[in-house]
């Protein structure tokens, strides 16, 4: 994200000698100077100053990661996934959002995971690529060497690949940390659309920097009652000949990752939060990039919110059907009313896949239903991608078996297992 800050003890020209405070005469130990930028120092970057060298660790462990294969859709059907049946009660009381993930779809571009977390999450590295962790429930303080925020329900946390951080849930016995992770294989920015030459998000775009908010740092291990010297395991998910290309290490570290006194640049993780996206709306029905709000390489992130539908005379609010010629279509289901979706089986916590080749779009009943709709109250998230996705374990586990057959004139409940059809939805 290319939108400078400062933010601790850095010294006023780069690469240049930065010290500890000294002892009398005798001059401090030099900080540690690290240079953490992307496209082989021709793009965004960060210089953080640790008090450690951060190359160093005194032992490496194969991390086991949890079951990263896929089966390809086949044969080719759209699919509805029920996330919130993945993980039970005693699951989450021993799930962390970095370890506990469970893999729903994936590409060679992106990975998107579900976690129902309780627990605190070891130290964490992505070398593979930025993540955006979206926080559809609870909330959470999340720790890096850049600094801490505090999330909750509808923060898109842009975490940029290596940045070192960990989860740590807020207690809440009736509100658990839910998280859906979409993993990249590049880098996760906003719209270039929307973004001037220099990186100035435009008066055009549906956000702007106001909207973000920056690390509270710089956050030392002793802020947080922990010491500087403590051995630490920093778990590095990266590239290698696992199932998805992915595998993972361990590094010990003879020291606490929250060594860094101060950093500045334009690489730095962010948090966006959903209700301060302001949709962008027309007489006649929109098309999906409107409600954009990151990309990536080979996939795109928009989120359907709450907004006033199309005020044409003869407006028809649902969309027309489509056919995913280039990408599969991926919609998470938040919030907001779903009754009118009764046809299908869709509600909170739902995942529709809509495979690239297959025309879909509105409910039977749907269009006509929508017929003078002024507003729809829903939030949704989506995940648009160029290349087709596979199956997770996590998402052959809660697939439902009958969404392909909801479009079905006539069917009933105990018609292969699919609901009677009906209602509207803003997309899909």
């Amino acid at each position: 994200m290319a939108h400078y800050q400062a933010v601790g003890n850095i010294p006023p020209k780069r690469h240049t000698q930065h010290r500890r405070p000294g002892n009398g005469d005798a001059p401090g130990e030099l900080y540690y100077e690290e240079l953490m930028g992307e496209e082989g120092f021709s793009s965004d970057s960060s210089l953080l100053y640790h008090r450690n060298i951060p190359s160093t660790t005194v032992a490496a462990t194969v991390w086991e990661l949890p079951d990263q294969s896929t089966t390809p859709n086949h044969p080719l059907t759209p699919r509805h996934l029920r996330l919130h049946d993945l993980f039970d009660a005693d699951s989450v009381a021993r799930t962390d959002v970095v370890t506990g993930r469970r893999l729903v779809l994936g590409n060679g571009d992106v990975r998107i995971s579900y976690a129902v977390a309780a627990q605190a999450s070891p130290w964490y590295r992505n070398g593979i690529g930025d993540e955006c962790v979206y926080v559809e429930r609870g909330a959470a303080r999340v720790e890096t060497v850049f600094g801490a925020f505090d999330v909750s329900e509808g923060d898109y946390v842009i975490i940029p690949r290596a940045t070192t951080h960990r989860w740590l849930p807020v207690a809440d016995a009736d509100e658990p940390l839910r998280t859906y992770c979409i993993e990249a294989n590049s880098h996760i920015a906003p719209p270039k659309r929307y973004l001037s030459k220099y990186g100035q998000l435009l008066e055009h775009a549906p956000y702007c920097e106001r909207d973000l908010r920056q690390p509270r740092g710089p956050l030392l291990a002793e802020d947080i009652g922990e010491s500087p010297d403590a051995q630490t395991d920093v778990h590095i998910k990266h590239r290698g000949n696992g199932p998805g290309g992915v595998v993972g290490t361990v590094h010990t570290l003879p020291f606490h990752p929250l060594d860094v006194v101060g950093w500045d640049g334009c690489l730095y993780p962010y948090v966006f939060n959903v209700r301060d996206f302001e949709p962008i709306t027309g007489r006649i029905h929109q098309p999906p990039p409107v409600h954009q709000v990151f990309e990536g390489w080979n996939f795109v992130i928009c989120n359907f919110v709450p907004r006033k539908v199309d005020y044409h005379p003869l407006a028809i609010p649902v969309p027309y059907y489509h056919s995913n010629v280039d990408s599969d279509e991926i919609m998470f289901y938040v919030d907001g009313d779903y009754e009118a979706r009764k046809g299908s089986g869709i509600g909170k916590g739902s995942i529709s896949v809509h495979p690239g080749g297959h025309a879909h779009g509105p409910q039977p009943g749907a269009t006509e239903g929508s017929l003078g709709v002024e507003r729809f109250d829903e939030l949704a998230v989506m995940v648009d991608t160029f290349r087709p996705l596979e199956l997770g374990e996590g998402g052959l586990a809660v697939d439902d078996g009958a969404y392909a057959m909801s479009w079905s004139k006539g069917m009933s409940r105990g018609a292969a297992g699919a609901p009677a059809a009906g209602g509207a939805h803003s997309e899909g």
